[in-house]
C-alpha cells in the first residue's frame, strides 16, 4: 500500500487497519504486498510512516532476528540455527583478515579523519575506476568522475531511486529478485516495484526456467501503464539473485534496447561479478560493452560485500555516466558515506592486482565450487530438483513436492518446519516468485556447517514425505479413482549453466536424481508394490 494513501488518511496513522490490499487476482499489476496487518498494534510515538517502517517485515526478518537469538556455535550452542538464508560468502575469513590487517591496511593521516568529498575521496574513486576497468573489461578507461561511493548497495538503490522517480512511481523488476531492493526502494523514496512475473515452465520461447524475455517487459509495462502507473526505471540483477543465472551479451543488450525504447532508466546490480566459480561460466559486464544503447540512463552498481566475502564492511559504488544523476545520488552520500579509514583499506585492497588474481580469486572460486558441489550432490541424492548455476552462493530449489495443496501458506509452514529443525533457508515468497514451493539455500559455507545443515533439511524433508504418503494412501482407500496426474510435468532438474539436462545429455548420476524425482512425485510407487507384482 503506497506511502501516498497512508498519508491520506490524516492524524498519524490511526487508520491502519482500514487498510486493503486489492486481491492480486484482480489486478493486472503484480506490486508489492509485503506487509501484514494481523496482530499489527499502532505505536502512538510515531507517525504513519513510522507505523508502517514498523510494519515492513516478512519470513526473511523474522528467520534472521531467530537466527541471531539462537545461532549455531560448534562448541557453545550446537543445537542452534545454522543460517542458509543470509546471502554471505563465510569460506574466505582466513584470506580476508590476513590482507586487511598487512601494513599497508594501516593508515591514518587528517584527510582521512576529516569530511571527504561527499562522492567518495579521489584516490578510491580513481581506484574504482581503474578496477572496474580491468574486471568488467571495458573497452575504454571508466572515468573516476563519473564514480559515487555509498556504504552499500542498498542505500545505492534508495537512492537511485529516491533520485530518478517521484513518490508513487514505479520502477520494473523481474521475479524472483532478492528482496531487500522493496524495502530499499520504497521506505525512503516511497517507490514501487512493478513485477514481471517469470515462472518454471519451458516452452518454446523460454528455453530455459525463469527467463526473462522482452516480451514479458514489455507485458508488464503495458499493464502497468493501463492502470495509471508511472514506470520510470528497470532493474536487472547480473548474475541473478536467487537465480543464479548470468545474461548473455545478446539479451542484456535486447533489455538495454528496450528501456531505450521507453525512456527507462536501467540499474544493473553487478554485486555478484567476481563469483562465478566455474570456467563454463561467463560473465558479461554493461560496462564491457563497445557502446551503450542508452548511456545516459544507465547505471551501474557493484560492491565488495559478496564477492570480497567481507559482508560486515559496508562499501558500495556506483558508476554512471550521467552528471545529473551523479550530482543528486552524491548529495545523499551526506546520509550515507563510507569513513576515510576505511576507504584507504578498500582502495588498497583493490589495486593489489597480483594478490586478487593469483591468491583470492583462485581460493575462492575453488570453495565456492566444492561447497556448491557438496551441496547439489545432496539435493540429486534426495531426488530434489534444482537450478544448477555457477555464479552466486545460492542454489534454487524445487520443493513444490512437498507442499500437498501448492499454496504460500503452505511453503510458509514448510519454512517455518525447516527454522523449527534448527535451519534458516529462504523461501520463495521472499523473492516474489509466482510458484508456491520454491526456496534458496545459501551454499558459501564451512563443511562442517554444510553437512549438519543438510542432514537436517533431510529430516524435515523425509518427514514430510511419509505424511504426504499417508494422506494419499488414505484418500485411496476412499476412493477408486486411479490416481492423480503427475504434477512434475515441468521437472527442472539442470546440469549445466544455462541449458536444461535432457536424458541425452545427462550424466548418470543427474539421470538417476531425475528418475527419483519422478517417482516419488507420481503415484507410481503406490500403483506397482512387491505385493502386485507378486
Amino acid at each position: 500500500q503506497a506511502l501516498s494513501e497512508m498519508e491520506g488518511m490524516g492524524g498519524r496513522g490511526d487508520n491502519l487497519q482500514e487498510m486493503r490490499v486489492r486481491p492480486l487476482t484482480k489486478r493486472k499489476v503484480d506490486m508489492h504486498g509485503f506487509c501484514n496487518l494481523n496482530g499489527f498494534r499502532r505505536s502512538p510515538y510515531l507517525s504513519a510512516r513510522g507505523n508502517f517502517a514498523n510494519m515492513f517485515q516478512g519470513s526473511t526478518e523474522e528467520g534472521y532476528k531467530a537466527y541471531h537469538a539462537d545461532k549455531y556455535d560448534e562448541d557453545k550452542n550446537p543445537n542452534g540455527i545454522i543460517n542458509f538464508g543470509t546471502s554471505e560468502n563465510k569460506l574466505c575469513f582466513d584470506l580476508m583478515s590476513k590482507r586487511l590487517t598487512q601494513t599497508d591496511m594501516n593508515l591514518i593521516e587528517p584527510s582521512l579523519l576529516q569530511y571527504p568529498d561527499w562522492k567518495g575521496h579521489l584516490f578510491l574513486r580513481e581506484e574504482v575506476a581503474r578496477f572496474l576497468t580491468y574486471y568488467c573489461k571495458a573497452p575504454a578507461p571508466l572515468k573516476a568522475e563519473n564514480v559515487i561511493v555509498l556504504n552499500g548497495c542498498g542505500s545505492l538503490f534508495s537512492a537511485l531511486a529516491t533520485v530518478l522517480c517521484d513518490p508513487g512511481e514505479a520502477v520494473l523488476i523481474a521475479t524472483p529478485f532478492y528482496g531487500g531492493i522493496t524495502q530499499s526502494v520504497f521506505l525512503y523514496g516511497n517507490v514501487k516495484l512493478v513485477y514481471v512475473c517469470l515462472d518454471s515452465k519451458i516452452t518454446g520461447t523460454n528455453t530455459r526456467p525463469f527467463q526473462l524475455t522482452v516480451e514479458k517487459l514489455e507485458k508488464a509495462l503495458q499493464d502497468a501503464q493501463a492502470e495509471g502507473v508511472t514506470v520510470r526505471a528497470l532493474i536487472l540483477l547480473n548474475p541473478q539473485n536467487p537465480l543464479g543465472d548470468i545474461y548473455s551479451l545478446s539479451e542484456l543488450r535486447d533489455y538495454l534496447e528496450f528501456a531505450k525504447r521507453h525512456e527507462l532508466h536501467v540499474i544493473v546490480d553487478e554485486i555478484y561479478m567476481l563469483s562465478v566459480f566455474d570456467e563454463s561460466a561467463t560473465f558479461h559486464s554493461v560496462l564491457s560493452m563497445d557502446r551503450l544503447p542508452d548511456p545516459q540512463r544507465t547505471h551501474v552498481m557493484w560492491g565488495i560485500t559478496k564477492d570480497f566475502a567481507v559482508s560486515g564492511i559496508r562499501f558500495g559504488t556506483l558508476y554512471t555516466e550521467n552528471q545529473d544523476v551523479a550530482d543528486a545520488v552524491a548529495s545523499l552520500c551526506y546520509f550515507h558515506g563510507v569513513c576515510g579509514p576505511v576507504q584507504h583499506k578498500v582502495a588498497q585492497l583493490l589495486k593489489d592486482r597480483d594478490w586478487i588474481n593469483q591468491v583470492y580469486l583462485r581460493a575462492n572460486h575453488a570453495r565456492l565450487k566444492a561447497a556448491h558441489t557438496y551441496v547439489t550432490d545432496e539435493l540429486k541424492t534426495l531426488g530434489v530438483p534444482f537450478l544448477n548455476r555457477n555464479a552466486g552462493f545460492f542454489v534454487w530449489i524445487d520443493f513444490r513436492k512437498y507442499l500437498k495443496t501448492g499454496t504460500f501458506e503452505e511453503e510458509l509452514l514448510l519454512w517455518k518446519r525447516f527454522l523449527d529443525n534448527k535451519v534458516l533457508l529462504s523461501c520463495g515468497k521472499a523473492f516474489e516468485c509466482s510458484e508456491p514451493g520454491w526456496f534458496r539455500i545459501i551454499f558459501a559455507d564451512k563443511t562442517h556447517r554444510l553437512q549438519l545443515g543438510m542432514q537436517r533439511i533431510r529430516k524435515v524433508l523425509e518427514e514430510r514425505e511419509q505424511e504426504i504418503l499417508a494422506e494419499e494412501k488414505e484418500q485411496s482407500c476412499q476412493s477408486d479413482q486411479d490416481g492423480k496426474a503427475d504434477s512434475t510435468d515441468e521437472v527442472i532438474f539442470v546440469s549445466r549453466h544455462q541449458e536444461p539436462t535432457y536424458a541425452s545429455s545427462s550424466n548418470l548420476g543427474d539421470l538417476i536424481g531425475l528418475l527419483q524425482q519422478q517417482m516419488r512425485s507420481s503415484d507410481w510407487l503406490q500403483k506397482n508394490t512387491a505385493e502386485q507384482f507378486a
